[in-house]
C-alpha cells in the first residue's frame, strides 16, 4: 500500500463516516475495513477460575506463525494488555454494537479484577497454570504502570458497563474506589522541587518525577471524578497536572521544544500522554493553561518529531543558562509511540475545533502505513496485525505481539470513529491537499 493510497483511505473514512448513518439516531455504523480485530482476537483467550469467566491477551507472538508465546519470567498474560484491550473493545461496542466485543471486554475487566491486590494496586503477570506472578520486577502490587493503566480500563468501563451489566458494575465501582484511596495515600501532598543535573524537577509525582505514568493516572481520575462526583479527587488532579506542567521544557526556539518529559532529564516516546491528559483536564478543571502547555507540545514538538522522522528517546543537560541534547535515540520505533500523539491530536481539533489538528493525526498516522525510515508498512488491515517495531532503518521486527497489535487498533480506531462535522472535514481535506 503506497503513502498516498494510505492517506487517501484515512481522510476518506474520517470523511465519510457521519454520512453513513441514517436519520435514525439509533442507526449502528458499520464496522470499518481499516480497524481489523481478527490478530487481536486470536491472542484473547477465556477460561474460568473460581467459576468466573475471565479473558486474557496473550503477550507475544513472534513472526511467521503468529502463535501464542509465554516468557519463563514474566508469564503468558498481563494487566497492561488486557486494560488496552478492554478499552479497545469496550469502543468497538460502543461503535458498532458489536456483541462479541462488549463480551471479550466484559471478561478483560474480570481478569483485572481478579489481579488487583488486597492493597489496591494490580499485579501485572499471569502464569500458564493462571496463577498470578507476584514477584517479578514489574508485576508487583504498587503504584506502577500497569495499576494507572488498570485503573485508566475500569474508569473507562464503568461508563459502558453500566448501562448492561449491574453486577459487574458494582465490581468495577468497588475496584475503582479501593484503588482511588490507595492511589491518595501513595504520594505526597507537599509540591517538593528536587534538581537534577541543575535542573528543575517535582517530586510529587509516580517515581517522583514520572509525568507519563503521571498521565495515565489522570485520564483514570478525571473518569472517576466525572461518574462518580468525587470532588474530593479534584485538588489530586491539579496536583498532578502542576507536576506535569513542571516537567515541560523549552520553547518554540529552544530544546527540548515544550516537549514534557517522562521522567527527569529524560524523554521517551512510548507511552507520553501527556498532552492528552492535559487537555482532558482543562475541560473539566476549567483551567486554560492546561490546555495552553498541550497544545504548545502538539504545535511545536510533535512538528520537530515530524521532521526529524520520530525519535524514540533523547536526554537533555543543562547548557550555561538554556538545555541541550546530551543523547538521542531514533530506534526503537513501536506503535505506542505514535498513539498517544494520534488521540493528543484529535483531542486538541475536539477542544479547538481546528482542523489542522486532524491532518496533523493523520500526517502521524501514517508511519503505520509505510511513512517511516524503514519505508515498510507496520499495520496490515488485511489481518490486524501491527509489526512490533522499527530497529534500525533496515531491520524491522516482523513479530506481532499483543502491545503493538492493541496501540495500532487504537489508533486507527479512533482515527475513523472521530466524528467530524462537514465543515470542518472539507477544510481539512483543502489543508490536506496543500
Amino acid at each position: 500500500m503506497t503513502i498516498m493510497i494510505a492517506k487517501l483511505i484515512i481522510v476518506t473514512v474520517i470523511l465519510f463516516l457521519p454520512f453513513c448513518r441514517e436519520a435514525d439516531e439509533q442507526q449502528i455504523s458499520k464496522p470499518n475495513f481499516l480497524v481489523n480485530s481478527s490478530h487481536l482476537d486470536a491472542l484473547y483467550e477465556e477460561f474460568n477460575i473460581d467459576e468466573d469467566s475471565m479473558g486474557i491477551i496473550h503477550i507475544y507472538s513472534d513472526y511467521p506463525d503468529y502463535n501464542w508465546i509465554g516468557d519463563d519470567d514474566e508469564g503468558i498474560a498481563c494487566v497492561d494488555d488486557a486494560s488496552r484491550a478492554a478499552i479497545f473493545y469496550l469502543r468497538n461496542y460502543q461503535s458498532n454494537k458489536d456483541i462479541k466485543s462488549l463480551t471479550k471486554s466484559e471478561r478483560l475487566i474480570e481478569f483485572l479484577l481478579f489481579m488487583q491486590s488486597e492493597n489496591g494496586f494490580f499485579y501485572n503477570f499471569i502464569f500458564e497454570d493462571h496463577s498470578i506472578n507476584k514477584t517479578h520486577k514489574n508485576s508487583i502490587d504498587e503504584a506502577n504502570w500497569w495499576s494507572w493503566r488498570a485503573m485508566w480500563a475500569l474508569s473507562e468501563s464503568y461508563k459502558i458497563i453500566k448501562e448492561v451489566n449491574p453486577e459487574l458494575t458494582k465490581q468495577i465501582l468497588s475496584g475503582l474506589v479501593k484503588s482511588v484511596e490507595a492511589t491518595k495515600k501513595s504520594f505526597p501532598e507537599e509540591k517538593t522541587i528536587i534538581k537534577v543535573n541543575g535542573i528543575e524537577f517535582p517530586a510529587w509525582l509516580p517515581a517522583e518525577t514520572a509525568s507519563d505514568q503521571a498521565a495515565v493516572l489522570v485520564l483514570a481520575l478525571l473518569n472517576y471524578f466525572e461518574e462518580i462526583k468525587d470532588t474530593s479527587i479534584i485538588n489530586y488532579i491539579n496536583n498532578l497536572c502542576d507536576g506535569i506542567l513542571t516537567m515541560q521544557k523549552g520553547n518554540s526556539s529552544k530544546i527540548p521544544f515544550y516537549a514534557f518529559l517522562s521522567w527527569q532529564n529524560t524523554w521517551h516516546a512510548y507511552g507520553n500522554s501527556q498532552s492528552y491528559a492535559l487537555l482532558k483536564a482543562s475541560k473539566i478543571l476549567q483551567r486554560d493553561d492546561l490546555q495552553m502547555a498541550a497544545l504548545n507540545e502538539i504545535n511545536v514538538f510533535y512538528e520537530y518529531l515530524l521532521n526529524e522522522n520520530f525519535l524514540s528517546s533523547f536526554t537533555i543537560e543543562k547548557d550555561d543558562d538554556s538545555l541541550k541534547f546530551s543523547k538521542k535515540n531514533n530506534f526503537p520505533q513501536i506503535a505506542y509511540n505514535f498513539r498517544p500523539m494520534i488521540f493528543a491530536c484529535l483531542e486538541a481539533f475536539a477542544l479547538t475545533r481546528d482542523s489542522v489538528y486532524v491532518s496533523k493525526a493523520v500526517e502521524i498516522s501514517e508511519w503505520f502505513f509505510g511513512q517511516n525510515v524503514s519505508g515498510k508498512q507496520m499495520y496490515d488491515p488485511s489481518n490486524g496485525r501491527c509489526f512490533d517495531g522499527i530497529n534500525s532503518e533496515d531491520d524491522v521486527n516482523l513479530n506481532s505481539g499483543a502491545e503493538s497489535t492493541i496501540e495500532a487498533l487504537l489508533s486507527i480506531q479512533v482515527l475513523v470513529q472521530f466524528e467530524i462535522s462537514k465543515e470542518d472535514l472539507l477544510k481539512n481535506i483543502s489543508n490536506y491537499k496543500k
